[in-house]
């Protein structure tokens, strides 16, 4: 068993993988109630924009009720926590994000709306507060440009609690923040490890812990990881004023659109069961834009800045897993749902190291106050009665056996 550091020497931590969630930890990692605790090191092997990875990719939609559509009641939970959280951990960052929370409308065209009442009787709400049906009036009351289309919207739903951020402007920020930190990161740089022991540049250097958050970076090491395809569209529309993520509930191409600041729309949904990693096919890129346009006219005359499509790393049951062997912790599977799901992870991740910094200590049960199952810790993995795992702790973590 590993001996105890010393509290008074920063313990070394290895992130490998600079998307979404590498970033995120190693700026949760270096706040400034634990600068004297961490020594961070940052390994990537994409630039620091992360034009590789699959957060550069994504829409950042928060909307854990709109998913809970399709996953689980766990990631709906999630999701709502991780909404609470994320102004916070905004506000540490060294630049803004944009970042609102008004809500996600759902429509559908006359002919689709058995589609539209099929999203909503699959929606795990716990509330009729967080659900509101809309006729054509309340649309154009939320979204007055629809009401200047030829063809009307006469049923919608709207979710007043959903979110959404930039993320192109999330990661920029958060590379800023790791440089004004002095955090060291190896950018370009292929990495693999054993345990706590970090392979890169023809050498190899041991860490007090390790944190793996390569995604389909780390299938050498996770047969069970598989990668889930999915096709993006950005534009520039200046005749398209909405103000709100929308999403069109279609038999055939359901799709979301998200505005974000300067009139700029991230377009997609399409979601494939491949590995392909081919551009964006010609079906898909015309299924989205005429889905887009049949939203909103201004569409016609957009200018495409781009359209690309990437993989999400993804774990059989499409819910992200924390493994905790040893002192390497593997985060990954986070599917669609990574900016959905972000902060809890990253939550989860700190308790872990936390809870293993404060480990020889008698076997306790501890209890949280979410009204999720208690939490029963082994004698590699105690912790003090102050350090309680945040909610979904026991969800998410597994320990790998040895």
């Amino acid at each position: 068993m590993d001996t105890p550091k010393n509290d008074s020497k920063p313990s070394r931590v290895a992130i490998l993988g600079a998307g979404l969630m590498g970033r995120m930890l190693a700026v949760a990692l270096t706040q400034k109630n634990l600068a004297d605790e961490y020594n961070v090191v940052l390994f990537d092997q994409d630039n620091e924009h992360g034009h590789d990875s699959a957060a550069y990719l994504a829409a950042a939609m928060l909307a854990p009720l709109a998913e809970s559509a399709e996953a689980s009641k766990n990631i709906m939970r999630m999701g709502e926590q991780s909404l609470n959280l994320w102004p916070e951990f905004l506000e540490t960052l060294e630049a803004p994000v944009f970042f609102q929370q008004q809500g996600s409308l759902i429509l559908s065209h006359d002919q689709d709306r058995a589609y539209l009442l099929d999203f909503q009787r699959r929606l795990k709400r716990h509330n009729n507060q967080s659900v509101k049906a809309l006729n054509k009036d309340a649309i154009e009351q939320l979204e007055p440009s629809l009401a200047n289309q030829s063809k009307y919207f006469m049923n919608g739903l709207f979710l007043p609690n959903e979110g959404q951020l930039d993320n192109r402007e999330l990661l920029s920020s958060l590379a800023l923040t790791i440089k004004k930190r002095n955090i060291a990161w190896f950018r370009n740089t292929a990495v693999e490890h054993h345990g706590n022991e970090v392979i890169f540049n023809n050498q190899s250097t041991k860490f007090d812990w390790v944190i793996d958050c390569r995604g389909l970076g780390a299938k050498t090491v996770n047969a069970n990881l598989r990668g889930v395809r999915g096709e993006v569209i950005r534009v520039h529309a200046p005749e398209v004023d909405l103000s709100r993520p929308v999403r069109l509930m279609h038999p055939r191409y359901p799709i979301y659109i998200a505005p974000k600041r300067n009139y700029h729309f991230v377009i997609g949904a399409t979601q494939i069961e491949s590995e392909d990693r081919r551009q964006p096919t010609i079906r898909s890129a015309l299924e989205l834009l005429s889905s887009c346009y049949s939203v909103h006219k201004g569409f016609a005359e957009a200018e495409i800045l781009e359209m690309k499509a990437g993989l999400r790393p993804a774990l059989p049951d499409n819910e992200p897993k924390i493994t905790v062997d040893g002192q390497s912790i593997q985060v990954n599977g986070l599917f669609r749902h990574g900016y959905l799901l972000a902060p809890v992870l990253v939550e989860q991740c700190l308790a872990v190291i936390q809870q293993t910094q404060t480990a020889l200590k008698p076997k306790k049960t501890l209890k949280n106050s979410a009204g999720l199952p208690n939490i029963q810790l082994s004698s590699s993995h105690e912790t003090d009665s102050n350090c309680v795992p945040p909610p979904f702790f026991e969800q998410l973590v597994e320990h790998a056996h040895v």
